[in-house]
């Protein structure tokens, strides 16, 4: 039997980052900071990847993975996409701030996302019109609409700075969409399309789950398991705050 059940599967990405835990627990310093012939891509991105996928493919699903692309079994109902480690950079720096994010897309788009900071183990969890959670607890979006007052979280330099009242640069997409999710952030903007399904689809559960709205600058379809898509990103708690922040990324 095909693989839809959305607490199944999150009990079994739960798992898978486990899996990838313990693996990156066995690196060393030098194995961390290891380099593949592949642009941007470390050594534990594969080591990672393949810990997930030992989990992941006793499931009846699809699988596209930002490491290794297709597995699975093509023909089932669910796809699941993966990114081992998101914010590979600040795992290989020993910047406390990367994560594991796996989301699951049915017919009906987005079914299920899961996304655990690797460093702190703080978990989020999302179902398909069942709300989001950080650690077992519910989430909300902030209510902030004026970008004086927002905090912002960028990825790379907008298009325009605003008169924000702070900004973080997070280095990892799918942390900083569930902090979007939680409060912790007003709003989000991507300087520029380069942020994979596999980035963000997790992250855009919990947001649409806790009353964030998160959109593609150009306006594409952001629920895609397609591993060529790249979009550029801008969310917000609310409406007012994302029009305003649509200026940053140069959409207006």
């Amino acid at each position: 039997m095909p693989d839809t059940d959305p607490h199944r599967l999150l009990e079994s990405f739960a798992e898978a980052s486990k899996s990838v835990r313990r693996a990156l627990d066995k690196l060393t310093h030098e194995q961390m900071n290891t380099r593949t012939g592949r642009v941007g891509q470390y050594g534990l991105d594969l080591v990672a990847d393949g810990a997930a996928l030992n989990v992941l493919r006793k499931l009846d699903v699809a699988i596209v993975s930002e490491e290794s692309l297709y597995s699975g079994n093509d023909d089932a109902p669910v796809t699941v996409v993966l990114d081992p480690v998101d914010g590979s950079t600040n795992c290989a720096h020993g910047i406390a701030y990367y994560a594991t994010s796996i989301a699951a897309i049915d017919a009906d788009g987005l079914l299920c996302g899961y996304v655990v900071n690797q460093a702190t183990g703080t978990e989020y969890r999302a179902v398909r019109g069942e709300g989001a959670t950080r650690d077992g607890v519910r989430v909300r979006a902030s209510e902030v609409q004026s970008v004086e007052a927002a905090l912002v979280e960028l990825s790379g330099l907008p298009a325009r700075v605003l008169q924000w009242g702070q900004y973080r640069a997070f280095g990892c997409a799918s942390l900083a969409l569930c902090e979007l999710a939680n409060g912790g952030a007003d709003g989000y903007v991507d300087g520029g399309s380069w942020h994979a399904p596999w980035d963000y689809l997790g992250g855009l559960l919990m947001c649409r789950e806790a009353g964030a709205t998160v959109i593609d600058a150009r306006g594409e379809e952001l629920v895609t398991s397609d591993p060529a898509v790249r979009r550029q990103l801008i969310g917000a708690g609310t409406e007012a705050l994302l029009d305003v922040l649509r200026t940053a990324a140069g959409r207006r």
